[in-house]
């Protein structure tokens, strides 16, 4: 047999990766054998051996190649915005991360797969700290708004920076997984954009 040209074991190594994908977010890591993953993707064992030492090898490059929504946002995000209103700011970050999940099926699916559909066993462990890196520089960066707006008088004196931001987080992270568990349930950016206002309506200084 001809040996495969490097286009040719880059398509099928993508190929391997997108079957993987699409399996872990339909029934979960643990649930899904590499038999199922080279079964969906057209090939044998073997091959997805060629490519990967084994499922904990390709479920971390199948991560490396992939964008969370907030990574995804991070990049979409002009960080020399003008920011004499600060808090919107912010507002339009969060916003940015529930048009991506709405709108990007691939950020969606790995965002379902990272936080819904993993059991954090060691040979995962890698996606387990990069996503507690995203949500990191994700926090970060809502407490430099929020403490841009408290330099300008716009938070309550009595807002923590760091709480704010560690719980604007939570809130829209919450809001994702409900969101994902159930699409039907509610509008993701309607119903996201209402409870974002309240969340800063009870920050801004009367």
């Amino acid at each position: 047999m001809a040996r495969k040209t490097k286009a040719e074991a880059a398509a099928t190594r993508d190929s391997i990766l997108d079957a993987a994908e699409r399996l872990f977010a339909q029934q979960g890591v643990s649930r899904t054998t590499l038999q199922h993953i080279a079964t969906a993707a057209g090939v044998t064992r073997g091959a997805i051996y060629w490519h990967f030492l084994d499922k904990g090898a390709l479920f971390n490059a199948m991560f490396d190649r992939a964008k969370l929504p907030m990574d995804e946002a991070m990049q979409q995000l002009d960080h020399e915005r003008d920011v004499k209103d600060p808090l919107q700011c912010l507002r339009d970050d969060m916003m940015t991360v529930l048009r991506i999940v709405v709108e990007d099926e691939k950020a969606r699916r790995v965002f379902e797969i990272a936080t819904l559909k993993t059991e954090f066993i060691d040979e995962v462990d890698s996606v387990r700290a990069r996503r507690r890196e995203s949500i990191g520089l994700w926090q970060e960066r809502m407490e430099g708004h929020l403490k841009q707006a408290k330099e300008k008088g716009m938070l309550r004196p009595d807002v923590g920076t760091l709480a704010a931001a560690q719980g604007g987080w939570i809130m829209v992270d919450g809001l994702i997984r409900n969101w994902i568990f159930e699409p039907t349930m509610f509008d993701l950016r309607e119903l996201g954009g209402t409870v974002i206002d309240t969340y800063l309506a009870g920050l801004r200084a009367s």
